[in-house]
C-alpha cells in the first residue's frame, strides 16, 4: 500500500523532483509506481521514459519489476545504467565526433595489458619501472579513469599542470622537491594523452570512456542531444549519491534546468559507498542549486527493520553533521518503523 509520501512523488509531475529516500522507504517501490501511472494515465509513453540507475543488477531489478507491473507490450523503454546509456548512444552516433562507432569496449584486464604492450611509448622517467613493468600500470589506469570521471580532459590536464608548475616555481620554498612533483605530474598528463589518442587509433575504449565521448558528443553536436531531449519527456534516477562529477554532467545535458524538465532523482546521502569510484554527494547539493524550482519530497517511512535499529544507526550516522542532507537543508531524515514492535535489540560481539 502506498503512503502519502509515496503518493505524492508518484503523481508529481510538474516539473524536476528530488525524492530524498532513506533506507527502506520504498524508493524503488516508488519509481516503479511512477512509471506505471506515467503511462497508465497517458502522460508519457514508455519509449519516451529514460530510467537511469549506478549498478547493473539494479537496472535489471527494475526492468524485471516494471515487466511484471505493467501489462504485455511495453519493450521499448529505456532502463539501464549511465555506461550502458552512454554505450549505446555511441554506438550509433560515435562518427559525429570522429570516433569509430565500432569500437571495441575493453575490460579492466584488458586496458591493463594494452598498457604493458604500449609502455615504451609513453617515455616514463619518474614512473620509469625498473624491476617490474608492470608496477605502476593498474595505478595509472585507475588514475585515468579517474580524471574521466571528474570530465577532466587531456589537454585540460596539461592545462592545470602547467599553470601549477609556474605557480610553484614563483613560490619554490624547496626547488627540487618541487621540480619531481611538476615532473611527476607533467608524465601523468603527458601518459594520459597518450593513453586516449592510441585507443582512438585502434578503436578501443575502456569503461570510463563511454561517459566521457557522450558527453564529447552532446557538447560538440547540439543538434544530437536536442533530439534526445525531446525524445525524453520523464528521466528518472536511482541511486543519486552515487553519481560521479561526469554521470552528472551527462544529466544536465539531457535535463537543461531552462526546460523545466520532468526529472526525478532518488538519493540518500546516508547511503553513498561509491566515493571511491568518483562519486560525489554534493551532486545533490548542487542539484538543488541547478534546479531551484525542485519539489523536494523525504520518505521517511521504514518497513525493513525495527525502531531499535533505526534509532541506533540514526544516532551513528548523526556524527557526520554537518556534512549530511539533514543539516544542510534543513529536513529531518529520522525513520520511523512501520514494523510491529519486536524484542530483538542490538548486542555487541567481539571475536578474536
Amino acid at each position: 500500500m502506498t503512503n502519502d509520501d509515496q503518493l505524492s512523488a508518484v503523481k508529481y509531475d510538474k516539473g524536476p523532483l528530488l525524492l530524498i529516500a532513506g533506507a527502506g522507504t520504498g524508493k524503488t517501490y516508488v519509481l516503479i509506481e511512477k512509471i506505471k501511472y506515467l503511462i497508465s494515465h497517458r502522460l508519457a509513453k514508455p519509449e519516451n521514459i529514460l530510467a537511469l540507475t549506478f549498478t547493473e543488477k539494479a537496472a535489471s531489478e527494475m526492468e524485471e519489476r516494471v515487466d511484471q507491473a505493467l501489462p504485455y507490450g511495453y519493450f521499448q523503454m529505456w532502463i539501464s545504467t549511465f555506461h550502458a546509456f552512454a554505450d549505446q548512444i555511441l554506438k550509433e552516433h560515435a562518427s559525429h565526433i570522429g570516433l569509430n562507432s565500432g569500437y571495441r569496449l575493453l575490460s579492466d584486464a584488458e586496458a591493463l595489458l594494452f598498457l604493458k604492450e604500449n609502455l615504451f611509448l609513453f617515455s616514463l622517467k619518474y614512473f620509469r619501472p625498473l624491476g617490474n613493468p608492470n608496477r605502476y600500470l593498474e595505478g595509472l589506469h585507475k588514475h585515468f579513469s579517474r580524471l574521466k570521471d571528474e570530465d577532466i580532459s587531456p589537454n585540460q590536464y596539461l592545462t592545470w599542470v602547467h599553470s601549477t608548475r609556474r605557480v610553484a616555481r614563483k613560490m619554490a620554498r624547496h626547488p627540487v622537491v618541487e621540480k619531481m612533483e611538476a615532473e611527476k605530474y607533467i608524465e601523468l598528463a603527458q601518459a594520459y594523452k597518450i593513453y586516449e589518442q592510441l585507443k582512438i587509433k585502434e578503436g578501443l575504449m575502456d569503461f570510463s570512456d563511454l561517459l566521457y565521448y557522450a558527453l564529447e558528443l552532446f557538447r560538440r553536436r547540439p543538434n544530437i542531444v536536442k533530439n534526445y531531449q525531446k525524445k525524453f519527456t520523464h528521466v528518472l534516477v536511482d541511486e543519486f549519491q552515487d553519481t560521479n562529477i561526469s554521470q552528472y554532467a551527462l544529466l544536465k545535458l539531457l535535463c537543461p534546468a531552462r526546460n523545466k524538465p520532468k526529472l526525478t532523482i532518488v538519493g540518500d546521502d546516508s547511503q553513498a559507498i561509491y566515493k571511491f569510484r568518483g562519486a560525489s554527494v554534493s551532486n545533490i547539493l548542487t542539484f538543488m542549486k541547478d534546479y531551484p524550482q525542485a519539489k523536494q519530497i523525504t520518505l521517511r517511512r521504514n518497513y525493513r527493520s525495527s525502531q531499535k535499529i533505526l534509532d541506533s544507526a540514526y544516532r551513528l550516522i548523526k556524527h557526520n553533521d554537518p556534512d549530511t542532507l539533514e543539516a544542510r537543508l534543513g529536513i529531518s531524515k529520522k525513520l520511523v518503523s512501520q514494523k510491529e514492535s519486536v524484542s530483538d535489540g542490538i548486542s555487541f560481539h567481539l571475536a578474536e
